[in-house]
């Protein structure tokens, strides 16, 4: 049995809390739209934004995932270009692996999840887990949903970080079209100003975003607006990506399999 001496890396820490968060469900844990077999895609847009924040240098971004189902847990991987990231130490790529279930809950579908952020590339320790829970209810054409993710603290993001967002979308009748729309609340506490700045460049935000998206067949194609009230004139520290911390319309193409 190894023993770590001082603080546990991130991935001892993401283990046993994905364990505890989801291990209770079991095969119990499949929602209705659980899928049996592996799904995934690869998709290029003109800007890797997440919460409003670019995480690609504001410049375009490849990405590749995958879903496979796990004795009734859903692990997922997602690779995707950064472009040497300010906000990331300079990484060229990062890796998203999820570990996660779903369960029917009345008429909504809720999930847990957790995940760890691996960026290649990097300097400086850029890796963080996060936890993650949220649900999703369809009334009609219209998908609601709602969560809450939560990045336990670490010297990676210069302390813990709290995200809330809600969204919808629907599908236009008659037509492949799809709108959507959500909104989303940064907050947390600060140990590391300069760090803390990765994931909140001046402080507590909201962001939000408007999208429209064409679906024909394994073809996804999507325009969307994604915008902060960050004050960039605000955003000096260097993880703070100034430049990338602003409004934004961007595109989108995937290729599903």
């Amino acid at each position: 049995m190894k023993v770590f001496a001082g603080k546990p890396p991130w991935w001892a820490i993401l283990t046993p809390a994905a364990v505890m968060m989801i291990g209770g469900q079991g095969a119990h844990a499949q929602s209705a739209d659980f899928q049996p077999s592996p799904t995934g895609g690869v998709e290029i847009a003109t800007d890797e934004r997440r919460r409003g924040l670019s995480w690609s240098d504001g410049d375009a971004a490849i990405s590749a995932d995958l879903a496979v189902p796990v004795a009734g847990l859903i692990a997922t991987g997602r690779v995707v270009s950064t472009r040497g990231s300010d906000r990331h130490g300079g990484a060229d790529a990062v890796t998203d692996l999820s570990l996660g279930s779903e369960r029917d809950v009345g008429p909504v579908i809720v999930r847990l999840r957790a995940t760890g952020h691996l960026f290649i590339g990097a300097t400086g320790g850029m890796d963080y887990y996060e936890l993650g829970i949220g649900g999703r209810y369809t009334l009609g054409p219209m998908l609601f949903d709602a969560g809450i993710e939560y990045v336990p603290s670490q010297r990676a993001i210069g302390g813990d970080n709290v995200y809330l967002r809600a969204g919808v979308s629907a599908g236009i009748p008659a037509t492949p079209f799809t709108i959507s729309a959500g909104i989303g609340h940064s907050t947390g506490g600060t140990d590391e100003p300069a760090r803390a700045a990765r994931l909140r460049p001046t402080g507590d935000y909201t962001d939000w975003r408007l999208g429209i998206d064409h679906v024909r067949g394994p073809v996804t194609l999507g325009i969307d607006y994604v915008g902060t009230d960050i004050d960039r004139s605000r955003a000096a520290l260097p993880f703070a990506d100034r430049s990338n911390s602003g409004d934004r319309l961007l595109a989108r193409a995937r290729l599903s399999f």
